[in-house]
């Protein structure tokens, strides 16, 4: 009993700096936060009071913030299933005996290690008017021109686009990690059984990839809300909020507003809805997962 005893001190004492890392910076602003979300923002002459429900009360009732988070869910819907559909596919292509297979890797992984501000300036070039090289293909074949950016109709289009290119090549990383883990005696067994490449990739490629799958859907949702350095450069949330997303949104309120109690309720519930998403994941796709 002693030497258990010992074992389980020795043990927590050895979790303690990250337990207290995960407290200070993780736990306890998420608590601060909840309780900010019940005060009124405090002023100069005017300190922060308990005002309940008011601050939630304003967010039902404000027309921008249901602009923004209905914008976020095409956003989501967008670069979620074309951003995974994209790896998966850029990592069945890399990991065959290719020539310049190295080469594919490195051009594919390279938007990932580009700062997304970086991204959102070379593609700010892409969608310029007139001068821009999207201009230049469709002028080629006698479109008009367009202000990509500035027009409601294509905006949210455009940043999608850029967050796709920016995450494929990270997601990729994993699958391709995942498809070399894959023994190679299935896809022989399953020619030898004359099944198609469609089928073996069903029946048996897919399935084994479901463990990765759930890993990177679950990055790719809690992406589809943080992801918003490139709406800071190419559109500000414009034109009229057309790509105004939930977190841009509530940056603008705690920092450019400085309503920081109303910032405080509008993270509370993008972390309960990120919550719930997540563990709606696990709860659908857990028992569609093989593990080896």
């Amino acid at each position: 009993m002693t030497t258990r005893f010992s074992a389980g001190i020795h043990g927590w004492l050895l979790l303690l700096p990250a337990a207290a890392l995960l407290a200070a910076f993780t736990h306890f602003p998420a608590v601060a936060t909840l309780v900010q979300s019940f005060r009124s923002s405090p002023k100069p002459n005017r300190p922060a009071a308990f005002v309940g429900l008011d601050n939630y009360r304003t967010l039902v009732e404000d027309p921008v913030f249901w602009q923004s988070a209905w914008n976020n869910v095409w956003y989501a819907l967008g670069t979620i299933p074309l951003s995974i559909a994209l790896a998966l596919a850029m990592a069945l292509a890399v990991n065959r005996g290719l020539r310049g297979r190295a080469f594919l890797r490195m051009a594919y992984f390279t938007p990932t290690v580009l700062p997304m501000i970086a991204v959102a300036n070379i593609w700010l070039f892409f969608f310029t008017p007139q001068y821009g090289l999207l201009e230049q293909v469709t002028g080629l074949f006698g479109a008009p021109s367009h202000n990509w950016l500035g027009s409601p109709s294509t905006a949210l289009a455009c940043v999608i686009a850029v967050a796709v290119w920016k995450e494929a090549g990270f997601f990729m990383i994993f699958y391709l990690a995942a498809l070399q883990q894959i023994p190679p005696v299935y896809a022989e067994a399953a020619a030898i059984e004359g099944a198609s490449r469609w089928t073996y990739f069903r029946r048996i490629v897919f399935p084994l990839l479901m463990p990765t799958t759930l890993f990177v859907l679950v990055n790719a949702v809690i992406n589809s809300f943080r992801l918003v350095d490139h709406i800071f450069v190419m559109t500000r949330g414009g034109p009229d909020n057309a790509t105004s997303l939930v977190l841009f949104y509530l940056y603008e309120v705690g920092f450019k507003f400085w309503d920081t109690a109303y910032a405080a309720a509008l993270t509370m519930v993008l972390l309960v809805v990120l919550g719930g998403i997540a563990i709606a994941q696990f709860g659908l796709l857990e028992r569609r997962i093989h593990y080896r």
